[in-house]
């Protein structure tokens, strides 16, 4: 753990049920006149960017509706044009995380004069761009509160990041009501992506003693209510204890970093697809088994978190009892248990490894460190 730390998010968050109704305040407040939304056309169509045009009365503003899964440099790319061409002056990010990164990198990308493979890697965007209003629809990206974009390369079939803070969006609106159009499907993906979040910034190498209370206060709230929203969809309350997680396990790897799990899974949206949230979710026991002997006392006050009593047992018990609890969640919100169920070419698991190993942003937060040859042994594990 890290003697000095620092501690970064959006510039300011708006919470709870109703929170959305701030939107127009803000925008004015951000000196927008004509901003951009950014969503999918799902969301068009069961009336939810609706719900935020109407919030925005006596405001122009245009929509970009090609969000989609995974997004891919090209969608940047035609964003990017639609808010340079109808001379906006402002994002407003409505929809997952796809939505918010794809916002996230055309603020920085809309002034800039180089490429926009120029801007992908730490620190490699020059100056704040447009400003940015992230409203996320989904309870488990994170991205609203974080410094980074996820993008497809779909020629290196990777997952890229552009990672800056000037990428922070200025207003982080969280409100429960958003995500209750969510899919069952997506509420377990994005669930157990937020919880993701939780253990890997527990677990990083670059934790604190503030991500940790973060991390360890999301993944309580997520074990108690994901199920819940799961069960019913208009739970409010595990909606909006959902949505809080979400946001508290962003704050939490947005600062401690995410380690081995995503590291592992960018190739599995990169080469095949698989929407981030169930690839995170998919991996997660495999690689908290691999993980847990580098540092068993953590696993403990997982296992404690995720409500299970470690009173009597040794560390090594409670961190098996922890994957255990992990297993037993993934498979009461029904997430796919193993690779197999994509159709993955099993002789394309080494290759996988192989790129996987080059993540090192990532691996270097890992507690334990991974070969390529462990590597491939967890996608095996995970087959």
């Amino acid at each position: 753990m890290n003697a000095v730390s620092t501690f970064k998010i959006a510039n300011k968050l708006i919470t709870g049920n109703g929170a959305t109704t701030r939107l127009r305040e803000e925008a004015v407040r951000l000196h927008m006149k004509n901003p951009l939304i950014v969503t999918d056309d799902i969301l068009v169509k069961i009336g939810v960017t609706e719900k935020a045009i109407n919030l925005l009365e006596g405001l122009s503003y245009g929509m970009y509706t090609g969000v989609k899964p995974e997004p891919e440099l090209a969608l940047v790319q035609e964003c990017k044009d639609v808010y340079v061409d109808g001379q906006h002056d402002g994002l407003i990010a409505l929809g997952g995380g796809s939505a918010i990164d794809i916002a996230k990198a055309v603020s920085a990308y809309a002034g800039f004069n180089g490429t926009l493979q120029d801007l992908i890697g730490t620190d490699l965007v020059p100056e704040k761009g447009a400003p940015i209003i992230a409203i996320p629809t989904t309870a488990g990206t994170g991205s609203e509160v974080t410094n980074i974009a996820i993008l497809s390369d779909t020629e290196a079939q990777l997952k890229k990041g552009i990672v800056s803070d000037y990428l922070l969006p200025d207003v982080a609106i969280v409100s429960p009501e958003m995500t209750l159009t969510m899919p069952k499907s997506v509420t377990a993906a994005s669930g157990i992506d937020s919880l993701v979040h939780a253990i890997e910034a527990y677990i990083s190498n670059n934790a604190s003693p503030i991500t940790d209370a973060l991390a360890i206060g999301a993944m309580k709230m997520i074990a108690k209510d994901l199920p819940k929203a799961y069960a019913n969809p208009n739970n409010i309350q595990a909606r909006e204890s959902m949505a809080t997680a979400s946001l508290m396990a962003g704050m939490a790897f947005g600062n401690a970093g995410v380690a081995a799990v995503h590291a592992l899974a960018y190739p599995l949206g990169g080469r095949y697809h698989i929407p981030h949230g169930v690839s995170n979710a998919l991996l997660l026991p495999f690689v908290m088994e691999w993980n847990k002997i580098a540092c068993p006392e953590r696993f403990r006050d997982i296992a404690e978190a995720l409500g299970e009593n470690t009173a009597g047992l040794s560390d090594t018990d409670a961190a098996n009892l922890a994957v255990q609890k992990m297993r037993q969640l993934c498979e009461i919100v029904n997430i796919p248990n193993g690779m197999r169920a994509f159709d993955i070419p099993e002789e394309d698991i080494r290759s996988m490894a192989e790129d996987a190993t080059e993540i090192t942003r990532l691996l270097k937060n890992n507690p334990r460190v991974l070969s390529t040859d462990d590597i491939e042994a967890i996608y095996r594990s995970a087959y």
